[in-house]
């Protein structure tokens, strides 16, 4: 039986190579080669999984010296659907033959997307790279899930570093021949989801590391080389969900919300002048500013509550980043638009949250230093001369402008903030605080007031 499944193989392919030669044929011809490979495969699965002749990797060896075979006449016929028809099913026959998804099957499975590369070279075949990518993707999330505790976790890691690795490796190699340079990008980011998704079963910081590695290396790739605008823009954009991976996986709890806005610092200064930099930064912003409402709510600001010392560090450090992020975006987007009502919206938003920002740095600071009585209560008047200094400090920006038509903005935000300290002080600190804590308040926030009314009654002289 299993002589003739062989000789019945090769029979289909030396007639399909007859065939080939014929007008008209070559349909008939490849399909002729694809029922012989076929064949050549279900031999295999019989001396290995029926009559149990051969072990597995015996067996996977010999199917891949099949699978090569048709691969190779894939290539000397130049027509990818051979090549699909080989590849595919050796894919669906390895799982069969190992009758698991372990260790031994994603060994195969990535030297065999390896092996197949060459295969593709100088050939613009976007549904074989996707296979050879969906080979070493697939089993690998499924050995991620499927892991026991007798598994080599550290040998499973390298082989998702690995996957990530070839598949890069083999956009690179084929992407000047490719017409479709944003289903290679993307099939690229998809060879790199192991490593991503590496944290379900490898130890943390192996995981950490190896998407911080990911983002660093998808980053470099953008910037070295004469890439399509497209590719770089998603490679750049895969970037920035591994840093955020990396990140939330490496600094679990308090720390993260800081390093995620320090690193959005970062970005927005070293790409502003990149649309895709800036709108990486904002996203990293603004999960940094949730994660910093989450352990500073209101209500942690309008009770006086105590919080552990991590908890009120983090939110120190996040206030200051809060505001320095605020400050970096508004200034970067408003230098590049024109558009004075979106301009001016912007800047609202980013005084609020600045705002919401220095009450919780004053707040927690006097907390912290001072308990929840005189420290609470001490850290919102300082709040509140804060926000009036921050409106003064938008004024004497505003005046400076030789531009008078960008003074609108700095005005306007000035006021708002201006009206929002004169409702704090009102509403809530003449209720709340007591003592020399609302005396100071009225009498700094009124001196303040008057010279900011002294001060624009001036410039309007002038």
């Amino acid at each position: 039986r299993v002589a003739g499944g062989g000789a019945l193989a090769v029979a289909l392919v030396a007639v399909a190579a007859r065939l080939l030669g014929r007008p008209g044929g070559r349909i008939g011809a490849i399909a002729l080669a694809a029922t012989g490979i076929a064949t050549a495969y279900l031999d295999v699965i019989a001396v290995v999984t029926v009559y149990k002749w051969l072990s597995a990797p015996v067996g996977l060896v010999l199917a891949a010296v099949v699978g090569g075979a048709g691969l190779t006449l894939a290539r000397r016929w130049d027509s990818e659907h051979l090549a699909l028809l080989v590849l595919v099913p050796l894919i669906g026959l390895a799982p069969v033959i190992t009758q698991s998804v372990d260790l031994l099957l994603v060994s195969f499975m990535l030297a065999l997307s390896a092996a197949t590369l060459p295969v593709q070279l100088g050939k613009d075949w976007v549904w074989m790279h996707s296979a050879r990518v969906a080979a070493t993707t697939l089993p690998l999330l499924v050995a991620l899930v499927a892991v026991s505790r007798h598994d080599n976790t550290w040998l499973l890691g390298g082989m998702c570093a690995v996957a990530a690795l070839s598949a890069i490796a083999g956009c690179l190699i084929l992407l000047p021949t490719a017409k479709n340079a944003a289903a290679l990008a993307l099939l690229t980011c998809a060879g790199t989801v192991p490593v991503l998704a590496s944290a379900i079963a490898v130890d943390r910081m192996l995981a950490a590391t190896m998407a911080a590695a990911l983002a660093i290396g998808m980053l470099v790739v953008t910037l070295l080389g004469n890439h399509p605008l497209i590719a770089t823009r998603i490679w750049s954009v895969w970037s920035a969900i591994s840093a955020l991976i990396a990140l939330t996986v490496a600094f679990a709890g308090y720390v993260e919300g800081p390093v995620l806005l320090a690193l959005s610092l970062v970005v927005a200064i070293a790409g502003r002048q990149d649309a895709v930099a800036r709108w990486i930064a904002a996203a990293f912003g603004v999960i940094g500013i949730l994660l910093f409402y989450s352990y500073a709510p209101l209500s942690a600001l309008v009770r006086a509550t105590a919080m552990p010392t991590s908890v009120a560090t983090s939110t120190l450090a996040a206030s200051l980043l809060v505001v320095a992020f605020a400050v970096v975006m508004t200034r970067t987007y408003v230098a590049i638009q024109q558009n004075s009502d979106s301009g001016g919206l912007l800047i609202a938003a980013a005084a609020a949250l600045i705002a919401y920002a220095v009450t919780a740095f004053t707040v927690t600071a006097g907390v912290l230093l001072g308990g929840t009585g005189g420290g609470f209560l001490a850290g919102h008047m300082a709040a509140t001369i804060c926000w009036t200094g921050g409106a003064a400090a938008l004024f004497v920006y505003a005046l400076r402008l030789d531009d008078r038509d960008r003074r609108t903005e700095p005005i306007t935000a000035g006021l708002a903030l201006t009206g929002a300290a004169t409702a704090k002080l009102f509403l809530f600190d003449l209720a709340t605080l007591d003592g020399i804590f609302r005396v100071a308040a009225f009498i700094i926030v009124g001196l303040v007031l008057l010279s900011m009314g002294a001060g624009y009654a001036r410039s309007l002289a002038r």
